[in-house]
C-alpha cells in the first residue's frame, strides 16, 4: 500500500486553473473530537438547564438522553457522509450529488451559512458585553469591541487550520472544565432528590413521566446537540477522513450527552427544580450553594471562552462552505481561491468578515439567529434524505463508516417532526423570519442562476486502500 502525503501541494490541474494548493490536512482524531465537542458545548447550557427544569422538573436528565438519541440519528448520517464524501460544504455537496437540483443545493448551502454567520455576529456582541461586565475595556463601546473581536477571529481563521484547532482545544477545555466543576462541587448532593419528579398538572395533580412530556423536553434540549454538523465542512482538512470524521462525531456526541446528563442531575440535586427555573443563572446558583467559596464572576470568564469557541467554529464552517460551494459553481469563483502559504480560503474569509461586521452592527439579532437555527432542521431533513438516495443508488462508493437505511430514514423523520412542532407551537416570529430567509435565498438563486458542476466521481481525499 502506498503511503499518501495529504499535506503535499499538487501541481495545478484542469479543475484548478489558478494553480491553488488544496486545503492543508492537519486534523487528527483528538482535534476532530474537540472540534465536535466544542461545537456542542456552549454557553447556552448554563441557562438551558433552568428552562428545561421549569418544564420537566427533576426529569430534565431524561430529556437530554432522549434528545441525544434523536440527534444521534442525524449525527450518524453526517458521520457516514463525511466518510463517503470528504468535501468542504459537505451538506451542499451530497444534496447536489443525490438530487441534482441546484436550487435545492443553493438553499441548503446558504441556509447553513446564514446560521453560521448570524451565530458569529451574535457571539461577537456577547463577548463584548461580557468583557465589559468583567471590568475590561469599559470605556470602549460594545460595537467597537465586537468589531475588534471579529477582526481577531478572521485573522486566526486566515492564519491556518492548525491555529484554529489549537484555539478550539483551549476553549473547549475551559468550557468542559466549567461544567465538570459544577458536577464536582455538586456530586455530594447526588441521591438527595427524586430524579423522576415532574411538575404538577394544571389542576395540581401529578403528571408523571409521559411520552408527551419527554417529547417536549427533547424538542427543548435537541438544539444543545447542534454543532456536530460543523465537522462535515472541514473534511478536506482531516487526516484519513474515512475513520477520523465518524469517530470524532460519535465520541463528541457521547461525551456531550454524559456531561449534559451529569450536569442536569447535579443541578436538580443541589437546588429544587422550581428554584432552578426561577434563577437568572441556574448553574451559577448551583455553584453558589454547593461551593460558596467559588467566585461567581468566574462563570463570566468561562462564558467568554464558550462564545469565542462558538464564533470560531462557525467562522471556519462558513468560510469552508463558501469555498466548497464556489468549487461547485454555486458561488463566485474567487471564493474558492486558497492562499499559497497559509493554505486557507482567504478570499472567503475576507468576504465573510464584511458580512459578519455588518450583521454585528445591527445590534440584537436574536430572532434572526433563532430563525437560522430553525433552518438547520430543514437542512438535516434534506441531508438525511440525500444519504438514503445515495445508499440506494448503484455504484456509489461506500465509506469507511456505513449505517443501516433506517438511520437516515428515522433521522429525517425526527428532524421533520421537530420542525413541524416548532412551527406549529412556538413563537411565530422565528418561523416567519426563516420563511423570509428562504424566499430571499430562492430569489437570489433565480436572479443569479448559478450552474452547479456535476461531480459523480469518487471524491478525492480518501487514503489509499
Amino acid at each position: 500500500m502506498t503511503q499518501r502525503n495529504d499535506d503535499a501541494v499538487p501541481a495545478a490541474s484542469a479543475s484548478d486553473p489558478q494553480g491553488d494548493p488544496p486545503l492543508r490536512r492537519t486534523i487528527g482524531l483528538a482535534q476532530m473530537y474537540f472540534y465536535g465537542l466544542g461545537g456542542m458545548l456552549g454557553a447556552g447550557i448554563y441557562g438551558l438547564v433552568g428552562k428545561a427544569a421549569g418544564e420537566l422538573g427533576n426529569t430534565v436528565w431524561l430529556a437530554f438522553l432522549v434528545s441525544m438519541v434523536a440527534a444521534l440519528l442525524t449525527g450518524l448520517s453526517y458521520a457516514s457522509i463525511g466518510s463517503r464524501y470528504p468535501r468542504a460544504a459537505g451538506a451542499a455537496y451530497v444534496t447536489q450529488r443525490a438530487y441534482h437540483r441546484p436550487g435545492l443545493t443553493y438553499v441548503v448551502g446558504l441556509a447553513v451559512m446564514c446560521s453560521a454567520l448570524t451565530s458569529v455576529a451574535t457571539q461577537s456582541r456577547v463577548v463584548a458585553e461580557n468583557l465589559r461586565s468583567l471590568g475590561l475595556f469599559e470605556d470602549i463601546p460594545a460595537t467597537v469591541l465586537a468589531v475588534g473581536f471579529l477582526l481577531a477571529m478572521s485573522g486566526i481563521v486566515f492564519r491556518g487550520i492548525r491555529e484554529c484547532m489549537w484555539l478550539n482545544v483551549v476553549c473547549t477545555t475551559v468550557e468542559a472544565l466549567g461544567l465538570l466543576l459544577v458536577i464536582a462541587v455538586g456530586a455530594q448532593y447526588w441521591g438527595s432528590a427524586n430524579l423522576l419528579e415532574t411538575p404538577p398538572s394544571a389542576d395540581g395533580g401529578e403528571t408523571g413521566i409521559g411520552m408527551v412530556l419527554l417529547m417536549q423536553g427533547a424538542v427543548l434540549t435537541f438544539f444543545s446537540f447542534i454543532g456536530f454538523e460543523d465537522t462535515l465542512n472541514i473534511a478536506e482538512e482531516v487526516k484519513n477522513p474515512r475513520r477520523t470524521l465518524p469517530l470524532g462525531i460519535i465520541m463528541a456526541m457521547a461525551s456531550a450527552t454524559l456531561i449534559y446528563m451529569a450536569v442536569s442531575i447535579t443541578a436538580v440535586s443541589v437546588l429544587p427544580w422550581q428554584d432552578l427555573a426561577a434563577a437568572a443563572g441556574p448553574l451559577t446558583a448551583v455553584v453558589e450553594k454547593a461551593a460558596p467559596w467559588f467566585p461567581p464572576v468566574a462563570f463570566l470568564g468561562i462564558t467568554v471562552f464558550a462564545v469565542t469557541n462558538t464564533a470560531l467554529l462557525n467562522y471556519v464552517t462558513a468560510s469552508r462552505l463558501a469555498y466548497g460551494m464556489a468549487r461547485q459553481g454555486l458561488l463566485p469563483a474567487p471564493l474558492a481561491r486558497v492562499h499559497h502559504v497559509r493554505r486557507t480560503p482567504h478570499i472567503a474569509v475576507l468576504a465573510l468578515l464584511v458580512v459578519v461586521i455588518g450583521l454585528s452592527m445591527l445590534g440584537n439579532i436574536t430572532q434572526l439567529a433563532s430563525a437560522t437555527v430553525l433552518l438547520l432542521l430543514l437542512v438535516f431533513t434534506v441531508v438525511n434524505g440525500a444519504l438514503l438516495v445515495l445508499k440506494m443508488r448503484p455504484n456509489e462508493p461506500a465509506g469507511g463508516f456505513e449505517v443501516p437505511m433506517f438511520v437516515p430514514a428515522l433521522g429525517g423523520a425526527v428532524c421533520l417532526t421537530l420542525l413541524v412542532n416548532r412551527v406549529a407551537t412556538g413563537d411565530w416570529k422565528a418561523p416567519l423570519i426563516a420563511g423570509v430567509i428562504l424566499l430571499a435565498i430562492l430569489a437570489l438563486y433565480l436572479t443569479l442562476r448559478p450552474q452547479a458542476k456535476e461531480d459523480n466521481d469518487v471524491p478525492s481525499g480518501l487514503p489509499a486502500e
